[in-house]
């Protein structure tokens, strides 16, 4: 029997983690790294992208490859692809993960704004996964984790218009998927972290407000995130919500009338806009 990151050949399996700088990206590069699979690394950040991968190789990754890339742009994830044929990485698993959200408003951000981060959220996992998913399949492994959120089972809320649309459209696209592949050895899940502790308030600019809004109790670490989304991939579970809060969240949302959750999110929104 072969060890958690080896394939049935006895070679290193092999992940490739976008937005792998920091976060949860960073959290599912290290915990595949001490599990013996070799990792593939890409993000805008070439500094950010060295640390990870210098805490992969100390934790037993047996290779480690840095792609910095801007998965916002154009034809991108083909470029992507193409690196990776050029390195002869062929990814057992996939963790879309890049990504990030706006608060500045849908009308006082340009068209072009818009653009990249539907490229970047939602056509580059779709486009990835399609990319990928026929090699897994040959194989009979493969494992592809897309990184929703909570938010895709609530309301979306105004100034961060399309963040929760995009995370609603991973988690339907990913229980497709799912069924798609049944049978396969290939399991896809979307992953629905609540509040993190990551950079992502700070990079949208929210992280006073949130911090003065939630209490520590109602925040999950990016390990704890990733070790819940990692057992459910495993398991198969077309969705995972980690933690005992979350998951309450997301069953009471499902039950609302939606008129009533509009409301509820409407009024969160203008107490966070106070703080």
């Amino acid at each position: 029997m072969s060890e958690p990151g080896e394939r049935a050949d006895g070679r290193p399996k092999v992940a490739l983690i976008t937005g792998a700088s920091a976060g949860i990206g960073a959290a599912f590069a290290t915990l595949l790294a001490s599990q013996g699979w070799s990792v593939i690394l890409t993000a805008r950040r070439e500094i950010q992208l060295e640390f990870v991968a210098s805490d992969c190789r100390r934790l037993g990754a047996p290779k480690v490859w840095k792609i910095p890339l801007d998965l916002s742009l154009p034809k991108a994830p083909e470029a992507l692809a193409l690196a990776l044929i050029a390195e002869r990485a062929i990814p057992d698993a996939l963790i879309n993960n890049a990504g990030y959200s706006r608060t500045d408003g849908f009308l006082s951000s340009a068209p072009e704004a818009h653009d990249a981060m539907l490229r970047l959220m939602l056509q580059t996992p779709v486009t990835l996964s399609r990319l990928l998913a026929p090699a897994m399949v040959e194989r009979g492994y493969g494992r592809i984790v897309n990184v929703a959120s909570l938010a895709g089972f609530l309301p979306a809320t105004g100034g961060d218009t399309l963040y929760g649309p995009i995370k609603s459209f991973l988690i339907r696209a990913s229980r497709g998927l799912n069924l798609e592949l049944q049978g396969t050895g290939v399991h896809v899940s979307a992953l629905c972290p609540g509040y993190t502790l990551t950079e992502f308030h700070d990079a949208n600019g929210s992280r006073d407000q949130v911090s003065r809004a939630y209490p520590k109790w109602m925040w999950m670490t990016a390990e704890a995130v990733v070790a819940a989304g990692w057992r459910g991939v495993e398991a198969n579970q077309p969705v995972v919500v980690p933690g005992l809060l979350n998951k309450t969240v997301a069953a009471v949302s499902a039950m609302l009338p939606e008129p009533l959750a509009m409301t509820m999110v409407k009024s969160q929104a203008q107490r966070l806009k106070r703080l």
